[in-house]
């Protein structure tokens, strides 16, 4: 979302307006500084310190980024605390600190003249000499441990003694730091873990630039394994460390890709064997995804035997064994050939993935009959433990029908699709009315609703007979349908397509849904959601309507403080 600095109030939540501005007003904004031209960085003091970044260009906040764990909305309350420091002039606001104020920021004006941080960096490193600037770096190196992590990690390719081992002890000292007395990690501490590791794989991505992809297997591999292994220790709800594993993963994939030379090659793929044999990473997806990458790398007929051999053990849940297959059926085709990797195909078509091949494959040669069965042996076997499998298989014998342009079944299989519900591989409902002759189609549809009123299905009823009425235009139907159902998320989700023609029976239902939301709903969240329907009653026209409930719930619930704030605001 890009937000005008001048209008920021219209694009951000009042609430977070509201806590973004006491933070400003108590003075826990930094003073923002001007990291690079139009980057403005500055911290906010909260439960922890947190760094908050916005770009501006030509009065427009482009981007904005905050380390807090925020995640309800775009924007943070810290974000919010920056903006009302950047516009306090603007906004002929005051807050207790003392820090002083030298520049004035505006969506057309900068600091003035103030050097950025970039600039002011460069300045102290063309005046600095080589012992200074040598004496600093061991100095931190030997004080601070995030800073001698990413020294050692960025230079790697220069120190004689790099191994995998040195980044081990890299991670370890970051996880160890990171954890209680007794070793847990627990979710905030989970998140300074990524933040820390983030340097390190910041320098794999450098070095894969300057194409020292051995320093950045090492540090992809110590990351991944030790990762992993902290997962057992650590409250990672927020996917701070498992992401990790993932990020250096792709990397790890990413390089093999490049195959740069035998080398490489050569110790990615021992890593996966020997990861994969001492089961580093078991219970988890890399544990079969190593596998994968070592199969991107295969090139020896004992290399090929062994990543078989491995498969085959892999196989401990139905998960792990179609992807073990899906890995097996790729090494053949790519070692074997077609036929060999056809035959395992038709040997493991319980297989999803490899039942979609198969599918495929005999659509590409027009092989319908072969198609159909794969597919109509598919729904046999899932309907029973993996229905919405069993609905993909059908969604296959469409497109099978479609190939064939046969109407009779196109019609049968998309009507079943659209009952189901299904997730919208294809417009069943469009592909129906394309078949289905004019002028059969009203009592056609009229047994379809029928159909979906007597079934016993775990999705709503209501939001797909109403896709039928919106399609078709019955607006007076439509409208009877909300009335039987009458909740304000149900008014709201169809209020567009009846407010032109029934805006008095909309207003109506907004306020009797308004008073039976709040017998049974308290807190301010709760108030402020009953407003917002108060104010859809006023932009309707109903602002008599709207002074009414208003002044029922004053008199009906004068004690709730909350509520009245809210109110007042209408």
């Amino acid at each position: 979302m890009q937000i005008p600095l001048n209008q920021f109030e219209q694009y951000i939540d009042e609430t977070i307006l509201k806590r973004g501005l006491r933070y400003f007003k108590n003075g826990q904004v930094h003073e923002p500084e001007e990291i690079s031209p139009g980057v403005y960085e500055a911290i906010v003091e909260g439960t922890e310190d947190y760094t908050v970044q916005l770009t501006l260009k030509n009065g427009i906040i482009t981007e904005y980024v905050c380390n807090c764990p925020y995640d309800f909305g775009p924007v943070c309350k810290h974000v919010a605390a920056v903006i009302f420091y950047l516009q306090q002039d603007e906004l002929v606001l005051s807050n207790k600190t003392k820090r002083a104020k030298t520049t004035k920021t505006s969506q057309t004006s900068k600091p003035a003249k103030r050097k950025t941080v970039a600039e002011q960096v460069d300045e102290l490193l063309e005046k600095a000499t080589h012992d200074e600037l040598k004496q600093f770096v061991r100095e931190q190196a030997l004080q601070n441990a995030s800073f001698r992590n990413l020294f050692l990690s960025s230079f790697a390719q220069h120190n004689s003694n790099e191994s995998k081992e040195l980044y081990v002890k890299q991670v370890k000292a970051i996880l160890k730091t990171a954890s209680e007395r007794d070793g847990f990690i627990d979710w905030s501490a989970s998140r300074l873990v990524g933040k820390a590791v983030d340097n390190l794989l910041e320098s794999a991505r450098k070095q894969i630039e300057s194409c020292n992809y051995k320093s950045a297997v090492f540090i992809c591999t110590a990351v991944m394994e030790q990762m992993t292994e902290a997962l057992q220790y650590a409250d990672d709800s927020n996917g701070e460390i498992g992401g990790r594993v993932e990020v250096a993963y792709e990397m790890l994939y990413n390089i093999a890709l490049e195959q740069s030379s035998e080398e490489i090659r050569t110790l990615i793929i021992e890593y996966c064997f020997t990861s994969f044999d001492k089961q580093i990473y078991s219970g988890w997806d890399w544990h079969t995804d190593i596998l994968r990458l070592a199969a991107l790398l295969l090139k020896t007929e004992e290399e090929t035997e062994r990543i078989f051999k491995q498969i085959d053990k892999a196989q401990r849940s139905d998960y792990e064994m179609e992807k073990a297959q899906n890995i097996k059926y790729e090494i053949l085709l790519k070692t074997k050939g077609e036929n060999a990797a056809e035959k395992y195909l038709e040997q493991n078509i319980t297989n999803s993935e490899l039942r979609r091949v198969a599918i495929q494959k005999a659509l590409e040669k027009r092989d319908f009959e072969k198609a159909a069965s794969l597919a109509e042996d598919g729904v046999s076997y899932d309907l029973k433990d993996r229905p919405g499998l069993a609905k993909e298989w059908y969604d296959w014998l469409l497109k099978i029908a479609q190939a064939q342009n046969d109407s009779e079944k196109i019609i049968e299989y998309a009507r079943l699709l659209f009952i189901d519900n299904f997730r919208k591989e294809q417009d069943y409902y469009t592909i129906m009315k394309q078949q289905v002759k004019p002028e059969e189609w009203n009592a056609f549809v009229e047994e379809i609703i029928k159909d979906i009123k007597t079934s016993k299905r775990w999705f709503d009823d209501i939001s797909l007979i109403a896709s039928i009425f919106i399609k078709e235009e019955w607006w007076d139907r439509l409208l009877e349908l909300v009335k039987k159902s009458p909740s304000l998320n149900t008014i709201d989700r169809y209020e567009k397509y009846l407010s032109k023609n029934y805006s008095k029976e909309i207003i109506e239902l907004y306020a009797n849904g308004i008073l039976n939301y709040m017998k049974n709903s308290m807190g301010r969240d709760h108030y402020q959601n009953a407003c917002r329907y108060i104010r859809k009653i006023i932009k309707m026209g109903g602002r008599d309507k709207a002074n009414g409930i208003i002044s029922y719930l004053r008199a009906e619930y004068p004690k709730r403080k909350a509520l009245m704030e809210e109110l007042d605001k209408i």
